[in-house]
């Protein structure tokens, strides 16, 4: 426990002593956090290469070159019941199980961060998984609930601006 505490102090975290129950105060409310979880359907499947292209081009990415080589002029085969198809054109997706695909995925998105700060949500985000919320006073839910919806029906315009769809039974 001593070295929890030491740990804790410097970086303002409670201790075990602070987490006993507080005296109220009248200036004291009770703060709710309203939270949404944003789910995108076959996110890495549905990255459109040349939108990211634009996108990468507008970052000034110094190896826009590489990336335009490795996302254009892209083809799959298929094989099926031992039958080989032909050369099939790919213009969109980026493989969710290679060390690029994450990074591109995250490129495409990361404007996404706008629609949030506009709105005032705050906004966890980890690649494909992202997470809308607000923390309100108690007397202030349903502001917090329109907040958040305001906030999803700009990020679902926002999504088929980029082929990308909100999964509305996981949203």
């Amino acid at each position: 426990m001593p070295r929890i505490i030491t740990y804790s102090r410097p970086n303002s975290l409670r201790t075990a002593e602070a987490t006993q129950p507080r005296q109220r105060c009248s200036a004291c409310t009770t703060i709710l956090y309203e939270l949404v979880r944003l789910d995108l359907s076959s996110a890495f499947d549905t990255v459109d290469r040349s939108t990211l292209l634009t996108v990468l081009d507008r970052r000034r990415e110094p190896a826009m070159d590489w990336f335009s080589s490795y996302l254009s002029d892209r083809t799959q085969t298929f094989c099926a019941s031992g039958v080989m198809s032909g050369p099939i054109s790919v213009t969109c997706s980026v493989l969710q199980c290679s060390v690029l695909g994450p990074v591109l995925f995250i490129s495409y998105t990361e404007d996404v961060t706008l629609i949030f700060d506009s709105h005032k949500v705050s906004r966890p985000l980890y690649v494909d998984d992202k997470q809308a919320y607000v923390s309100v006073p108690a007397k202030n839910v349903s502001l917090a609930r329109q907040t958040l919806e305001s906030c999803i029906s700009d990020i679902t315009s926002w999504c088929a601006s980029r082929r990308l769809q909100l999964n509305a039974a996981k949203t």
